[in-house]
């Protein structure tokens, strides 16, 4: 499932970042993830059990198109980025990148895949080595993975990453040391060191999170500007879902490892199908610039954490779901088909958002399944 438009007119959202039409934006196909999963052993002995940290994750990511993994901590969201950086093995699942699978095991496309697919980390105060001025950070994967000859070259090369995420004068910056830069400013060099590669990809982990409300406005609109300068497909990792709504294009919402509702964003955040969507919009900063979407007794407080161990049944969201049923207990429900471009994973759909299965025909998830 892609995004599709759902505003023709291009509106500035209170991020300060100009959301255009996805449809105008958005290019080929870069990287492709089919039925992601990664398990976890978990304890020893009669206590070792399986932890399902990710089952069955699909994701596109287009050129100049940002996709929005949305979810609370836990939710398995920073190890979908980790498996599409090549950081974890995926325990199963299929990964293409420019429509070739991708191989760990042959150490030299390998090579070749990190390059396309850079990784933004979400603090900027471990991500960088304190004993190293920027110059190294950033010397160290152009020389990596560029084909540049003498000081002149390098320096250049420099020069432009630096200035090119907001850091001027770039020779007071290159000279400096992580302790001497802000929590921006570092996090723009973090920017800097991910493009040195010339990615296709970049994959952005919770990247504003521990920043200034005012400077991740910033970061954003610069991750924004750098998407559409250089034709990047972008993956925001986040558990912000109004941001998501202003910065995405297409907005994937986990629970416990599960995709359990993926559409364009605008629509997933202003009318929520899953009962864990609306439990999150609801919780959200502003929930009246998201629009009153819960129905009576969705923004229930949650009863119990969700588990990813492998025994469970039924639903992962059962246990904190207000519409929760005998079968959400017994039975895990697919990710189906809600409308043409939504879908949500949950047996009560019909109860949770009944407009959207009036406006698509379906009297259900089963009526839904493609």
């Amino acid at each position: 499932m892609t995004g599709t438009p759902v505003r023709e007119v291009p509106a500035p959202g209170p991020t300060g970042v100009v959301v255009d039409s996805p449809a105008a934006r958005r290019g080929p196909l870069v990287l492709r993830a089919e039925e992601l999963s990664k398990d976890f052993v978990m304890g020893r002995g009669r206590s070792r059990g399986v932890l399902n940290a990710v089952r069955g994750v699909s994701v596109d990511l287009h050129r100049r198109a940002v996709v929005a993994l949305v979810g609370e901590s836990g939710s398995g969201k920073s190890t979908v980025a980790k498996l599409l950086a090549g950081q974890e093995r995926a325990t199963g699942g299929r990964i293409e990148l420019e429509g070739s699978a991708v191989d760990a095991s042959h150490r030299r496309d390998f090579r070749a895949y990190k390059s396309s697919v850079q990784m933004v980390f979400q603090d900027p105060f471990s991500s960088l080595n304190p004993v190293h001025t920027v110059r190294y950070h950033l010397a160290r994967p152009v020389r990596l993975h560029r084909s540049l000859r003498g000081r002149d070259a390098l320096e250049s090369a420099l020069v432009e990453l630096v200035e090119q995420v907001r850091l001027t004068p770039a020779s007071q910056f290159l000279a400096k040391y992580p302790h001497e830069l802000s929590g921006g400013q570092r996090q723009r060099v973090a920017i800097a060191r991910a493009l040195a590669a010339r990615p296709s990809v970049l994959l952005a982990d919770e990247p504003v999170s521990m920043l200034d409300v005012s400077i991740r406005l910033e970061v954003l609109g610069l991750i924004s500007e750098l998407r559409d300068r250089y034709d990047l497909a972008v993956l925001y990792i986040t558990h912000d879902i109004a941001s998501a709504r202003y910065f995405a294009d297409e907005a994937l919402v986990m629970y416990a490892g599960e995709i359990v509702e993926r559409g364009p964003a605008e629509s997933v955040t202003q009318a929520p199908a899953h009962p864990y969507t609306q439990l999150l919009v609801s919780s959200a900063p502003d929930p009246d610039a998201l629009g009153s979407v819960l129905r009576s007794g969705s923004s229930a407080a949650p009863r119990s954490a969700g588990s990813a161990l492998s025994t469970v049944r039924g639903c992962r969201f059962s246990a904190r779901c207000p519409l929760a049923e005998e079968r959400c207990r017994n039975e895990s429900p697919p990710l189906a088909r809600i409308a043409h471009d939504r879908a949500a994973a949950c047996w009560r759909v019909d109860v949770a958002a009944p407009g959207l299965v009036e406006a698509h025909g379906g009297g259900g998830v089963e009526a839904m399944t493609d």
